[in-house]
């Protein structure tokens, strides 16, 4: 018999940051949680691994400060934040390890830095001093990042600096990813006319930092998350059928030789989109039908541990890193000098008598790629970071985490889906996560407090 509504917990599925956040303010107005996780560890993508014997993230190393979502739960939990260390990134083009000029993802905001980084051709410059005046662009629906910029900068603009910088947040292509979903503040500045003018206007210096991570690693947090009063969460528990009841819902667990019915007043799917489209598939089809047309795409996060001996000539370069256009044809997208940019890396490496760094692989697309072996994408690692910095060590220690299928692809049209989906949900049941209102874990963390918010009311 199925209880009664006001007896059954709300069901949240995905244990990732936006299942754990949803998860949290549910629990914090007093609503008595049941989190349900597929896999056997919980944060989704913030994963600590030992590399060298020094826990380091091997997921998400960072989140942007200056949103508040992030910021207020990490401080909900006690955890203090750390911000990271004044090095700066470069990006590898053009033969060589070139300053990264001040840019809105990879916009040029100051046309003096872009000409003296010498990342673009004296005729992409020439193309950029052209854009003022271009009269203010009409967007009427909506368009590609890639396809909005190169209207207005030209492709080299694209290519060498939109590419690697949207790779690294959502290892997209530019051509193909919504401007209006991922960059809105440029169809803004594009809609009032030059991109130039306007962003070389915005400040050069702030109040707060841009980025913040977690001492001990973001990967620490989930488990913090979880332990709030009325919050019970399970791992290895796969929910394999959502149905409606009389007083409310009821969802299949584990395996089908052994099914167990949860009974739940309220919903929040905060997995993926395709196991998400599938529990929808009966009760919201054309919700379903939308999300399962999200495409993803997969990457891999290779980790060094260095001898400090073996670093000591990049860590006097002074900088935390480099990006790579797809254009160079390198194996690799970027790499970050952990032990560079954050200081508690740093200290814990030394620590240990050595220095972490890591390289990341796969854009949407080259799926292809992430089918080699751990030894290849090691091998391919190594070959690209003696190219580009001359570190052609053999490393002390190695961790290979591959995330299949890790970020979502906010393709033209991407808002529109959303809203298809949300509007085709039947009361009762929520979703949240990466898949809707944008990647980063302010946003992520955004999308579940929403969906929190639209569930109590209905």
């Amino acid at each position: 018999m199925a209880l009664p509504a006001a007896d059954a917990p709300v069901v949240v599925v995905g244990a990732g940051i936006a299942g754990l956040a949803a998860a949290r303010r549910l629990a914090d107005v007093g609503r008595r949680v049941l989190v349900l996780e597929a896999s056997d560890h919980l944060g989704g993508k913030l994963r600590t691994a030992e590399v060298a014997g020094v826990t380091v993230d091997v997921g998400a190393e960072a989140m942007l400060n200056r949103r508040p979502e992030g910021v207020a739960l990490a401080h909900s939990v006690g955890i203090e934040l750390e911000h990271p260390t004044v090095a700066s990134s470069r990006i590898w083009t053009r033969g060589g390890l070139r300053p990264l000029p001040r840019s809105l993802m990879g916009v040029p905001l100051d046309l003096e830095g872009l000409e003296a980084s010498g990342v673009l051709s004296e005729a992409g410059l020439e193309r950029v001093r052209q854009e003022p005046t271009l009269p203010p662009t009409v967007v009427t629906d909506d368009v590609s990042v890639g396809d909005l910029v190169a209207a207005r900068f030209g492709d080299e603009v694209v290519d060498r600096l939109v590419e690697p910088l949207l790779g690294g947040v959502y290892a997209g292509d530019a051509r193909r990813l919504s401007a209006r979903a991922c960059v809105p503040q440029l169809v803004a500045f594009a809609e009032r006319g030059s991109l130039l003018q306007q962003g070389s206007a915005i400040p050069t210096t702030y109040d707060v930092p841009v980025f913040a991570g977690i001492s001990g690693g973001m990967g620490s947090w989930p488990a913090l998350l979880a332990e709030a009063p009325g919050v019970t969460v399970r791992t290895g528990a796969t929910v394999r059928e959502l149905r409606r009841t009389s007083t409310g819902w009821e969802l299949v667990v584990g395996p089908t030789t052994a099914p167990e019915v949860v009974e739940a007043s309220g919903v929040v799917l905060a997995a993926p989109a395709a196991p998400t489209a599938r529990l929808l598939a009966e009760v919201a089809p054309a919700a379903s039908a939308a999300l399962a047309g999200l495409e993803y795409a997969s990457m891999a996060v290779i980790t060094f541990a260095f001898a400090l001996d073996d670093v000591a000539e990049l860590d006097a370069t002074g900088s935390s890193g480099f990006l790579v256009p797809p254009t160079e044809g390198r194996r690799i997208k970027a790499s970050t000098f952990s032990f560079a940019k954050w200081g508690w890396v740093r200290r814990a490496g030394e620590a240990a008598g050595v220095a972490h760094l890591r390289t990341s692989l796969g854009r949407h697309g080259e799926e292809a790629t992430l089918q080699a072996s751990d030894d290849e994408l090691v091998a391919w690692s190594l070959g690209d970071l003696g190219e580009a910095t001359g570190l052609r060590a053999t490393p002390v220690d190695v961790h290979v985490q591959r995330w299949g299928g890790g970020l979502p692809q906010y393709a033209v049209g991407h808002l529109d889906r959303v809203a298809t989906v949300r509007a085709g949900l039947p009361n009762g049941v929520v979703v949240a996560g990466a898949a809707y209102d944008g990647v980063g874990i302010p946003a992520v963390i955004g999308s579940a407090h929403r969906a929190v918010a639209h569930l109590l009311e209905s």
